[in-house]
């Protein structure tokens, strides 16, 4: 079966054809760096960082796009409030969401450009919009330009809505300057009180884009006036998608081919909410609970689904992804040198690419992940290297592509994540646990079995599970129920 994707402006699963055969060009919106990054924000580029994952995989050379809106109202509001300028404002919160992306093991992006370094793209895409009788500048010389909706018959095709349904834009007074309420945008001529810093000389007098005309201009800017996959959440489809849609179209360009969206992240629980706030702060839970976790848990469901964050949801994560992990430990650790090179596989398994083929059937695949782990407990068991080998490999290729591989540099060793507070956590309880298995070696070589067992039911309570082998004592971590 060939890749299939879900469509949201047609509402179908289609077979995915790129506009130029074995490339794939992929906008997604990024960041408005007006303050810290949440898990709304992290689960969309998590979706799509599988999807870009998966492409590649699958033989395709990818070109991914992901912008930062780096200016904006809200960041002028925030920044005002900050007291410090606009761009110093929006560039520290661009550096959090970077970081954040790094945490969770997301790929840099192909291109990732900022809505300020592309004025020129979108006053030249607004003048062709005007040429063409779809925009028009306000008659009060206020310098703004707006988007005639009613010039575009097929306004409203992506979230299929009519015109007369839609609210008003969101802008101010719209009697004085739109032919109708709904009109959006294009540009916003500059305003008393508004730092002179943030407005850029146009035909129609100095101002500032509109949120709309800068994905327009450089998604083209970057991937053609036709290209495959514009994604985003599911927030974004109205009225920012719809408008970029119907901007870019009017002016004459091919635009996306497939939108995909997806869906919410929302909290569970009382307690949740307090620890965490309303916005589900990524720093705050990554206090208590591992990127890969985190990655994990937004990884597990259909991109097309809700994700429910709750302190029941992130345990099932981490126990789930421990089990992953432990496998991975083992198996390397019992086929040595040959470990790291039985990762190295390009093909996953039938059940798996089944599962990415259909719109990114991340359960089916995450459930062939854990068969493939249970074959290779059995195959440890068992002393059956081969068969370890094999299946180190299988799971090693699957969640690569899934980016939560546990024996990736980036979460055991040489990454960002094992230089960090939790990479500095692993060695320091390493070295505690391989003290108590010395010791515990030292107490049967003396035959004294009660000291042995009493160390073993130690670390059995704080969760650490040992495995005596040919080699010498094995640990890894279990879930908290396993070990209970």
């Amino acid at each position: 079966m060939s890749l299939r994707l879900h469509d949201s402006q047609t509402r179908q699963v289609r077979d995915f054809e790129p506009v130029t055969p074995g490339c794939v060009g992929i906008y997604v919106c990024g960041a408005t760096p007006q303050s810290g990054p949440h898990l709304g924000h992290v689960r969309a580029q998590v979706a799509f960082d599988v999807l870009r994952r998966w492409l590649s995989a699958s033989g395709y050379e990818v070109t991914y796009v992901r912008n930062v809106t780096d200016i904006d109202d809200k960041i002028l509001v925030k920044s005002d409030e900050a007291g410090r300028p606009w761009w110093a404002h929006a560039y520290f919160y661009e550096q959090e969401f970077t970081r954040a992306y790094d945490a969770l093991n997301i790929l840099r992006p192909t291109y990732e450009p900022r809505a300020t370094g592309h004025a020129t793209e979108m006053v030249e895409l607004i003048q062709r919009l005007i040429d063409a009788g779809h925009a028009y500048v306000a008659a009060d010389g206020s310098g703004d330009v707006y988007f005639d909706v009613r010039s575009w018959p097929s306004y409203g095709e992506l979230t299929h809505q009519r015109i007369d349904e839609m609210e008003p834009a969101a802008d101010a007074d719209p009697s004085a300057r739109k032919k109708d309420p709904r009109d959006f945008a294009l540009w916003k001529g500059a305003k008393p009180g508004e730092p002179g810093t943030a407005a850029w000389p146009t035909p129609w007098g100095r101002g500032r884009p509109g949120w709309h005309i800068e994905c327009s201009a450089m998604a083209t800017r970057y991937l053609g006036a036709e290209f495959d996959i514009h994604g985003g959440g599911l927030d974004l489809r109205f009225p920012h998608h719809e408008n970029e849609q119907a901007q870019s179209r009017a002016a004459g360009d091919g635009f996306a081919r497939f939108w995909l969206h997806n869906a919410w992240v929302v909290a569970a629980g009382e307690k949740m909410s307090k620890s965490l706030g309303n916005t589900l702060s990524l720093d705050v839970l990554l206090k208590d609970y591992r990127p890969v976790v985190v990655r994990y848990l937004l990884s597990a469901p259909h991109y097309r689904s809700n994700i429910e964050i709750s302190e029941d949801s992130l345990a099932e994560a981490r126990a789930a992804f421990e089990r992953i992990e432990g496998f991975a430990h083992r198996a390397a650790e019992r086929l040595g040198d040959a470990g790291a090179g039985a990762g190295e596989v390009t093909e996953v398994p039938a059940e798996f690419r089944a599962a990415m083929d259909d719109d990114l059937g991340t359960p089916a695949a995450l459930a062939a992940v854990h068969d493939w782990v249970t074959r290779g407990n059995r195959a440890l068991a068992e002393g059956d290297a081969t068969a370890v080998a094999q299946a180190l490999g299988a799971v090693r290729a699957m969640t690569q592509v899934l980016g939560i591989d546990p024996l990736d540099a980036h979460w055991d060793g040489g990454g960002v994540a094992s230089h960090g507070p939790q990479g500095r956590l692993r060695e320091a309880l390493d070295q505690l646990v391989r003290a108590e298995l010395d010791a515990r070696a030292a107490a049967r070589k003396e035959r004294d079995f009660a000291a042995a067992d009493a160390i073993r039911d130690r670390l059995t309570a704080a969760g650490v599970q040992v495995e005596d082998t040919a080699d010498g004592a094995r640990w890894s971590l279990v879930a908290p129920e396993e070990s209970s």
